[in-house]
């Protein structure tokens, strides 16, 4: 038994795991758990039904035809399925949750206690304005906070998430181009290579001609692409930036950067997504941006997909604000908040309508109720303990990995795959960190770092969890650096083994197909599951190479 930096036991790590076969297919404390089609009968129901009146012709022909064959079972049953299939997910909860650039952070439970708040969680969006002025005046002072944070004028608060701001931010880069009498003849985009994938995309939906700019080799924007790009620039609509960028690293040009479109005839928008890293610190504004979205759903606390729909207000400047969708909230003299709605008075020049109403109640709740418990000071000590997390795994594991690009990151760590012996790749070490308890780290992106592995822990770790997290990650390296072959199979330890990613992309299996006979299907779904955390998929899948 090998010990670790620690003194405990830790557990076995080669292929020898893998023939620890028991007869239920379940690993410890983690049960093997079928389908629930497969577990459950059409025959067995948890409830007792009375038979059903003989209503003959109500339906007329969409009457059903044969049973529906949904599986029944009974309580505990139901009660021990559903628990068991959460077990199989991990959670910030759980452990540590090491993916880069779109983490989920801490959920304070007192954000969870004041979204739940009849006033906020009951409302509804129809009812008259007068009998929700605390949930427009709490939608008020958010939007004034994200205004003062950002250094910007204006701020759309309808987006509902960062696909949905970034959308919002060229709809009215665009409606000033149309206003300027320019919107057919100025098309082209600027996106960095280091922007995040939705960038390009987004880009397109509007009517843009996406131009990408290739990253240097410290993994910023290459200021020679981009002044070469900017030659013709009659054509140029804006630059679409994420900063930090994907690679986690602050673009340090990125004034001059802003300076140059501007002098072109074009906007800047900057993906906020990572705003994370420098709230409190820098003012987008202050750089010459235009526009920007804000993931409430990370940056101010709320994990992604918490309790709803996300949220991504847009904040614009001063060139821009004119062209923002409704509806808005605006405070009238006598005190009273309104939601402006009709594209007249102010909104006249709005680029129009993006959403019905403000559904994602329950983020602006969460996010207001993180930015008041913080306060200021709070917010940026936030952010200077991610970037020092941050930088703090970078410096445990440089020795043993390779960081991508030299000096200091911003709130996440990259490194390549070039550390890794040959024949191991980056899949390999994120399968075998399964095998320690931990959610993988982002794999294979941003795509300018070969064999990339991002890692952003967020300011919400403390060193204790950091250490323990490199100390593993730093065992996983040197067998990695070492050729283990083992590492090829992993995880071991996991309820399912490593399936055909392969396959699983191209030829997947999206639904369920009952077995040609009912009769033996019974006894063998024990049998087939028993076997299931040992067989399902033991081929290694096939990654990139180096």
């Amino acid at each position: 038994m090998t010990m670790n930096m620690q003194g405990r036991p830790t557990a076995p790590t080669s292929a020898s795991v893998a023939a620890i076969e028991t007869m239920s297919g379940s690993r410890g404390l983690l049960q093997a758990e079928g389908l629930i089609f497969e577990i459950g009968t059409s025959e067995t129901t948890g409830v007792d039904l009375p038979a059903p009146q003989n209503r003959s012709g109500r339906l007329g022909g969409v009457a059903r035809s044969q049973p529906t064959g949904l599986p029944g079972l009974s309580e505990p049953q139901t009660v021990r399925h559903y628990m068991r299939l959460s077990q199989k997910n991990y959670a910030i909860d759980l452990g540590l949750f090491p993916l880069g650039s779109c983490t989920m952070k801490h959920n304070p439970r007192l954000n969870e206690k004041l979204a739940r708040l009849p006033g906020f969680a009951d409302i509804h969006p129809l009812q008259p304005q007068a009998t929700v002025q605390g949930a427009l005046e709490l939608i008020d002072e958010l939007a004034t906070w994200l205004k003062t944070l950002t250094g910007m004028p204006a701020v759309a608060m309808s987006p509902k998430a960062g696909a949905h701001g970034e959308f919002c931010g060229m709809m009215a880069i665009r409606q000033a181009l149309v206003a300027r009498g320019e919107a057919e003849t100025r098309k082209r985009v600027l996106v960095p290579a280091s922007a995040h994938g939705t960038n390009p995309a987004t880009a397109v939906q509007c009517g843009f001609i996406v131009d990408e700019i290739k990253a240097n080799a410290r993994g910023r924007v290459d200021m020679d692409s981009l002044k070469a790009k900017l030659e013709k620039s009659d054509d140029i609509a804006g630059i679409m930036l994420t900063n930090p960028n994907t690679c986690g690293l602050f673009e340090t040009d990125i004034k001059e950067i802003a300076d140059l479109i501007h002098a072109a005839g074009g906007y800047f928008y900057c993906d906020g997504a990572n705003f994370n890293a420098i709230v409190g610190r820098v003012r987008p504004g202050d750089l010459g941006v235009d526009a920007m979205h804000i993931n409430l759903h990370k940056t101010f606390s709320t994990p992604h997909g918490g309790g709803g729909p996300g949220s991504g207000p847009t904040v614009l400047s001063d060139a821009l604000a004119p062209y923002a969708p409704v509806p808005f909230v605006v405070k009238d003299e006598d005190g009273v908040f309104r939601l402006v709605e009709d594209m007249e008075g102010d909104a006249k020049e709005s680029f129009g309508r993006m959403v019905a109403f403000h559904g994602q109640m329950g983020m602006f709740v969460r996010a207001l109720t993180y930015m008041l418990s913080h306060g200021a000071d709070g917010l940026k000590q936030a952010s200077e303990d991610a970037v020092l997390n941050a930088n703090y795994i970078q410096a445990r594991l440089k020795s043993v990995m390779t960081p991508a690009f030299e000096g200091y990151c911003m709130h996440e760590a990259l490194f390549s795959d070039a550390f890794t012996a040959d024949g191991i790749e980056t899949i390999d070490v994120a399968k075998s960190l399964i095998d320690e308890g931990y959610h993988p780290m982002t794999m294979y992106f941003p795509l300018v770092v070969h064999g990339a592995m991002l890692i952003e822990p967020t300011e919400s770790e403390s060193k204790a969890e950091l250490d323990r997290f490199c100390d593993s990650l730093e065992s996983i390296a040197r067998r990695a650096a070492q050729g283990d072959e083992t590492m090829k199979g992993a995880p071991y330890l996991a309820p399912m083994r490593r399936l055909d990613e392969t396959q699983a992309a191209r030829k997947p299996v999206l639904k369920w197909t009952p077995p040609e006979t009912s009769s033996v299907r019974q006894n063998k779904d024990q049998e087939a599951f028993c076997t299931v955390g040992r067989d399902f998929r033991k081929s290694a899948p096939t990654g990139r190479s180096k």
